[in-house]
């Protein structure tokens, strides 16, 4: 396609006038401007006179009109460089190809569309074929766009567009540099989950498989953490090495031997003399420092399926301590209260009554104080069942323990108070316990039965003040009924 023809000089025209020759020449040369530039120039007096010297019935060349060459030039620059920017991109991203391409096609679209709107005349346009003109010169296209309304709209109207195109362009290209590293990081879950379960997949930039970044890149952000867990473990170790040799672990054979050591013939023929209903009336044992008297019939508790009483309670707790003050290393430090004094404890108008145990426990009395002590277990009767709660110094810890898996909050509450107070009036000093740990033992041995709580509450404090754990079972209680009438009868726990 060529270009609108310029109109020739005066000079020009004169000298072709006088000819007499060239009339098309001439015709060609003054054709019309389209009406649509007739707001930008007006033609002058002498243009208008020459006009009427040629004929007005001549037929116009017809020619397909697409848009005005002077006006469209100016956006074609701008097109290409949109089309050749999409290009690009899309043959390094296949992915985004569709998407400029249907922006192209938009653009195209949306030239041809205000193109329609040109009206033809009598005269005669001459327009270019925007697919197969010539890219021009920038500096050309600022001259030539510049001088219509219309186009300077058009490109208005699409800079922010071409703008907003560069802005996706540049977008993607950041993100394709970023990937790998996105990925790294966990930004991109979806192609981790994509790639899950693949042994083969490799970072494409390092060729290092993708576990092994990941565990460098958490050891790289947990390194310091988990060196601080390894020193903790490493130091409570030590700790733990150091406390097997001051406190060492009881021996396999010392359990064995010393809870489950079995009675010989000679005291299972002991207890059952004293548990014949012949003796029943008959004083078997009396211990002096707490003042118990063992008749056949207190003893009588002992025998199968009966409830345990509280001078048999009393008085084995009375022998587990004198256990402890005979062999000193072998078990813990402990207390054992008496069956009535919880119930003291709680004997106030209010639901507590320190002044009323206060008594119990001066150093006068005892020879030591609850301070002293590692563990101290108070027995607990609920009308028809024992528990029994544990002030356990030793781990800063308040324990309940219910053969049938019970739980009571106001138990270890009321000793909390208890303990406090204690030491407040023997010391004078003041104890924390709110950091101490409220402990309800869940894999205590249970009973399975409905009259073996009192002998499972007393061989709670039997094995804890050995320090062991609680290994035994319902199997074992006709056993440690036996045993328990056989130290009693002894006045020696063992």
């Amino acid at each position: 396609m060529g270009a609108l023809t310029s109109n020739r000089n005066k000079r020009d025209a004169a000298s072709i006038e006088s000819s007499g020759s060239g009339y098309d020449l001439l015709h060609i040369a003054k054709k019309h401007k389209s009406s649509h530039y007739t707001g930008l120039m007006k033609p002058s007096r002498n243009f208008i006179s020459r006009l009427r010297l040629y004929p007005r019935n001549l037929t116009p060349i017809s020619r397909e009109v697409h848009a005005p060459c002077r006006y469209v030039s100016g956006f074609t620059s701008k097109l290409k460089r949109i089309i050749n920017i999409s290009s690009e991109f899309i043959a390094k991203k296949s992915v985004f190809a569709n998407d400029l391409s249907s922006e192209y096609d938009r653009a195209k679209e949306y030239v041809i569309d205000g193109c329609k709107d040109v009206e033809e005349e009598d005269d005669v346009v001459e327009v270019i074929d925007i697919d197969e003109e010539e890219i021009v010169d920038d500096e050309k296209d600022d001259d030539l766009g510049s001088s219509s309304v219309d186009v300077i709209e058009i490109l208005e109207d699409e800079r922010e567009h071409i703008m907003e195109t560069k802005q996706i362009v540049a977008k993607y290209m950041e993100l394709d540099r970023k990937g790998s590293s996105e990925l790294i990081n966990g930004k991109m879950l979806r192609s981790l989950s994509l790639n899950q379960g693949r042994s083969d997949v490799m970072d494409v930039n390092v060729g290092v498989p993708l576990h092994k970044k990941l565990h460098c890149e958490s050891d790289e952000k947990h390194g310091s953490s988990l060196r601080r867990l390894r020193f903790d473990i490493k130091l409570l170790e030590a700790k733990l090495a150091i406390q097997q040799k001051l406190h060492p672990a009881k021996k396999k054979e010392d359990v064995a031997n010393d809870p489950f050591r079995p009675l010989t013939e000679e005291e299972k023929q002991m207890v059952d003399n004293a548990l014949s209903y012949s003796n029943r009336n008959k004083v078997l044992v009396t211990h002096e420092n707490s003042n118990i008297t063992i008749t056949g019939e207190v003893l009588q508790c002992l025998r199968p399926n009966a409830w345990l009483n509280d001078e048999v309670i009393n008085l084995y707790f009375e022998l587990l301590k004198e256990r402890e003050t005979r062999e000193p290393k072998k078990f813990l430090k402990c207390h054992f209260f008496n069956t009535f004094f919880y119930k003291k404890l709680i004997s106030g108008k209010n639901g507590y009554d320190y002044k009323s145990v206060r008594r119990w426990t001066t150093q006068k009395k005892l020879g030591y104080t609850l301070l002293e002590c590692d563990k101290i277990f108070v027995p607990i009767h609920k009308k028809v069942h024992w528990c029994l709660a544990v002030i356990n110094k030793k781990e800063e810890k308040f324990q309940y323990l219910d053969s049938l898996g019970g739980a009571d909050k106001i138990v270890l509450r009321m000793l909390a108070k208890y303990i406090m107070d204690e030491v407040k009036d023997k010391t004078g000093k003041n104890i924390d316990v709110t950091s101490w740990t409220q402990e309800f033992i869940t894999d205590c041995p249970i009973q399975a039965n409905g009259h073996d709580c009192g002998m499972f509450m007393i061989k709670y404090a039997d094995f804890y003040s050995r320090d062991i754990g609680l290994c035994f079972n319902q199997d074992h209680m006709p056993y440690f009924r036996l045993r328990t009438a056989k130290e009693i009868l002894k006045l020696r726990a063992n």
